[in-house]
């Protein structure tokens, strides 16, 4: 099964916290020239691709590489790289790290990455920032010219909930606004990331999922317990149609456990390729179906975690 995402990085604070250093990967040997380039590299602030979304703040998308501030450039174009979003994780006004994940090009590449913004100064709605679509040209136009306000579509309801949400069987779900499109295509799932800014500014990344490329096999979100002791399964999508609801209906992760509850007590966003060293019961369960690569992404508001989203490869 190929993944609509390729690459996925992890850029971390230095001793100084003046730069960002390579802070780890997940890839195929197909990527391993560029893997090479990337650890030896430094970001400052407001420098390349990681070093943007620290300073901006929010989540950014380049769909185009050439003749912009990427500057892994030539690699990435020589090894079929064609978008990078880079996603900060903040603890108040501190970064903690900035994952970096990578599309790849092909002819049957379905799939959407996408970046909405709202400004309450300027608008009520939700609009596109910028997407990356592969081949799905008609979706892509279609959704250049979608507004979403608040509480409609994955992105109005990821806004309005402040929360991650995934949204899956998109072809029965009548509050994903674009299902017949999607459908159309072959897009089946979607997942929305949800960040506030100081200025209150809501930015929403949103990872739309096709059959033959999906974003990843499975995902899920956990949230802390109403006394924040451990963490509980919210919601999930899984490509092999397990029930994960019932999994985990009366399973919790402690505070530092594996990969997921280890995003919990540092605060980090992680990536694992060797889930066989991780005893949660989420890693457990992933590796009965199959999986065996990991990537965390803890949701922070106000220095505290709201959320940690899962997806395994």
């Amino acid at each position: 099964m190929k993944t609509f995402i390729r690459v996925v990085e992890l850029w971390v604070p230095d001793r100084t916290r003046t730069r960002l250093e390579f802070g780890g990967c997940l890839c195929s040997e197909q990527y391993s020239e560029f893997k090479a380039v990337s650890e030896n590299a430094l970001f400052a602030y407001g420098e390349g691709l990681p070093g943007k979304a620290w300073a901006s703040g929010h989540p950014v998308i380049l769909t185009k590489f050439a003749n912009s501030y990427f500057r892994r450039t030539d690699e990435a174009i020589e090894a079929g790289l064609t978008c990078g979003v880079a996603l900060p994780v903040f603890a108040g006004e501190f970064l903690m790290a900035v994952m970096v994940l990578f599309c790849g090009d092909d002819e049957k590449h379905v799939g959407a990455i996408e970046l909405w913004h709202n400004d309450p100064e300027k608008s009520h709605e939700m609009s596109l920032v910028d997407g990356y679509y592969g081949t799905a040209d008609m979706f892509e136009f279609n959704s250049r010219h979608t507004k979403f306000p608040r509480g409609f579509g994955l992105p109005g309801r990821a806004w309005k909930a402040g929360m991650p949400l995934i949204i899956k069987d998109l072809h029965n779900a009548k509050s994903f606004l674009r299902w017949e499109e999607a459908t159309e295509i072959g897009i089946n799932c979607g997942v929305g990331i949800p960040y506030r800014t100081a200025s209150d500014q809501t930015w929403v990344m949103t990872f739309l999922s096709a059959q033959a490329t999906p974003i990843a096999r499975r995902f899920e979100i956990w949230v802390p317990n109403p006394a924040r002791t451990e963490l509980v399964f919210q919601s999930g999508d899984c490509s092999k149609n397990a029930d994960l609801s019932s999994l985990y209906a009366s399973e919790t992760i402690r505070k530092g456990e594996g990969s997921i509850g280890g995003a919990w007590a540092t605060g980090m966003p992680a990536i694992n390729e060797h889930l066989n060293v991780d005893e949660s019961i989420a890693a457990r369960q992933a590796r009965a179906a199959g999986m065996n690569q990991i990537v965390v992404l803890p949701v922070i508001e106000d220095a505290q975690l709201k959320a940690v989203l899962a997806w395994y490869l």
